[in-house]
């Protein structure tokens, strides 16, 4: 199993070098380089190809190998960052973001939801049942570790390393995995696809993977489980910022504690699918945990929002509050581990010329869902009011515990 785990290990550590260089590096290296605000933010309108996998998931599934695919998206990323290397925003001055580069950038993101794409087909048709656990611990730790490298760990070297220079590193690590895609003995073994049957108009396409056992609950359930766990997590960091929590304990507490608890829950998650527990029950658990988290954390914000109630350097309310932080993205971290773990055993019983693309229709709903609730959260604040805006959300998390009585005997 583990000349499995370490290539795509190292496979899914690449691929969060994009998010988090756009989320956590480029906005900073861009507001440092006089952009406004607003041209800073626009720049996440870059994520755009991450929406559209399902364009060419069909391709990946009926052309060439998936290894083939890997390798050329990979070096790709890596050609990519070289160009981007020699393009620095200041040459284009302090105005905005240079066409070349936001071109550029554009591509990396088109490159990395290709690349995206090939390695999840890979993961379900790699990967023994027994092995699916394991696996996406695998798939959800590595690929946050890459975005805090890209986002915290370049972001620290950039006082000594130069916008072309951090691009070069970023470069090199890619032509590194593109070779691990060559040399690795787990990959060399993997059949080209061979489709059966001429192309399929998209609307047929998606009847048959919708078709498939179990697609349509599965769907369900991820375009809805993390809409309130998504909203919470948006808006309490900034209404602790509010109640007296400096910015750098915040950024702390809220950036690598967080990160750490959920990378313990999704390793957590992964032990215990290991040890032969199914994902819907193990779902079931967790899901009534997160709800009784979230509702500590609702109570604690209830409270802290009576008028002159603030949080002290040390106190009691301000302990209990970072705890909450911390226990929800530990909980989330578990519950996501889970929840692929269901989705690509859900693909699992596809035909394998359908994996890509029933795959990537189950990421691409996962990614809306949290997109939706994360986006809007600010505004439902505003119009709703903090106290029925996260009652609303308590009522969205309970909502996937109900749905889960729901479940189709063939995701048992």
């Amino acid at each position: 199993m583990h000349g499995k785990l370490l290539p795509l290990a190292g496979l899914y550590l690449v691929q969060g070098l994009p998010y988090g260089l756009q989320s956590g590096l480029l906005p900073v290296l861009l507001r440092a380089r006089g952009l406004s605000l607003t041209r800073v933010g626009l720049a996440k309108g870059l994520y755009l190809p991450w929406l559209f996998k399902l364009v060419w998931a069909p391709l990946v599934d009926a052309r060439g190998s998936l290894r083939a695919w890997l390798m050329l998206s990979t070096a790709a990323l890596g050609l990519v960052c070289g160009l981007l290397a020699a393009l620095p925003p200041a040459e284009a001055g302090p105005a905005g973001l240079p066409v070349t580069v936001a071109g550029l950038l554009l591509l990396l993101n088109l490159g990395a939801a290709v690349q995206d794409v090939a390695l999840d087909t890979l993961a379900v048709q790699l990967l023994e049942p027994a092995e699916l656990g394991p696996g996406n611990t695998v798939q959800v730790v590595a690929y946050k570790l890459g975005a805090v490298l890209a986002g915290g760990g370049l972001l620290a070297l950039v006082p000594t390393l130069s916008w072309p220079l951090l691009f070069l590193l970023l470069a090199a690590t890619y032509w590194l995995a593109a070779a691990l895609v060559w040399a690795a003995p787990a990959l060399q073994q993997l059949p080209a696809s061979q489709p059966s049957e001429p192309p399929r108009h998209s609307l047929h396409l998606l009847q048959d993977v919708l078709a498939m056992p179990g697609t349509l609950w599965t769907a369900g359930f991820v375009l809805t489980y993390k809409l309130g766990e998504q909203g919470a997590s948006s808006l309490f960091p900034l209404f602790l910022l509010d109640h007296g929590i400096s910015t750098p304990e915040l950024g702390l507490w809220n950036g690598v504690g967080a990160v750490v608890c959920s990378i313990v829950g999704s390793s957590l998650g992964g032990a215990l699918l290991a040890r032969h527990r199914q994902p819907l029950p193990l779902l079931r658990s967790v899901l009534r945990f997160r709800l009784g988290g979230l509702a500590c954390q609702t109570t604690l914000l209830f409270h802290l929002d009576t008028p002159g109630v603030r949080l002290g350097p040390s106190t009691v309310l301000k302990g209990a509050a970072l705890l909450s932080l911390c226990l929800q993205h530990f909980l989330g971290g578990l519950v996501t581990t889970t929840t692929f773990t269901l989705m690509m055993h859900c693909s699992q019983l596809a035909p394998s010329a359908l994996q890509a693309t029933h795959y990537s229709l189950l990421a691409t709903l996962e990614l809306l869902g949290k997109l939706f609730l994360g986006t809007l959260a600010g505004a439902l604040a505003d119009s709703l009011g903090l106290h029925l805006c996260f009652s609303l959300f308590l009522a969205l998390s309970g909502m996937p515990v109900l749905y889960l009585s729901l479940a189709p005997s063939t995701l048992a």
